[in-house]
């Protein structure tokens, strides 16, 4: 839903800024590693200290370049498969930082264990969950399934519970308890979509199976 909708909103409230840039003279591929390296640096200086408010801020700022890029590349005309490959995989980096962010603060001051370790389901199940959709439309499938919680939806579900949180270092009482549900939320809505993701790839592998079967023996008939 967030991927459809919210996507599309800030895809047009972006497109002047990205025209900017190009009149600038700046390139898609330089705003990607920007974006990243801001998100990167957000996740894993402020968040490690338990500063969640102005990490999410700093994070919020650079984590629009995942729309910024691809909407200039379109203006260029220049969309490429090198663009679309460094766009995914740097977005990989992104989250890993972001979720390896909690988890470190969660070994350490926070002293949480338990939360330490569902920081570090959701970093690992938010990759899998990405390459089970790459790895099935190699094989040629079209894993027509999106699933409960996609990127989009882990950012928001973190991101929102993380800055809330955060404002308890400005003396809102209680409030630091958003970011454990959050964490919880994003960790079971990853093992549903990826439970979803792989059974739609089975279910298709075993549908073009049966279909390339089908056609073998309707060849070898037509050959006899």
């Amino acid at each position: 839903m967030l991927n459809k909708y919210a996507r599309a909103f800030f895809t047009r409230v972006l497109t002047p800024f990205a025209a900017f840039l190009i009149r600038r003279g700046v390139s898609p591929d330089t705003v990607t590693l920007i974006g990243t390296a801001g998100v990167v640096a957000g996740a894993l200086v402020f968040y490690p200290r338990g500063e969640f408010f102005w990490g999410t801020v700093v994070i919020t700022l650079f984590v629009f370049s995942d729309l910024v890029d691809g909407n200039m590349a379109r203006q260029l005309g220049r969309s490429s498969r090198w663009g679309a490959f460094l766009d995914s995989t740097l977005d990989r980096v992104a989250d890993g930082a972001i979720f390896g962010g909690f988890a470190l603060w969660y070994a350490g001051t926070g002293n949480d264990d338990i939360l330490c370790a569902v920081a570090i389901f959701c970093l690992a199940s938010g990759q899998v969950v990405s390459y089970t959709k790459a790895r099935g439309e190699s094989i040629g499938l079209p894993v027509a399934v999106n699933g409960l919680v996609e990127r989009a939806e882990r950012l928001v579900i973190s991101l929102v519970a993380a800055g809330l949180a955060g404002l308890h270092a400005f003396g809102v009482p209680g409030i630091q308890v958003l970011l454990p549900i959050a964490l919880w939320m994003v960790a079971v809505g990853s093992l549903v979509t990826l439970i979803q993701r792989v059974v739609t790839v089975r279910r298709e592998s075993a549908e073009a199976e049966a279909a390339a079967s089908s056609q073998d023996s309707q060849e070898s008939g037509a050959a006899s």
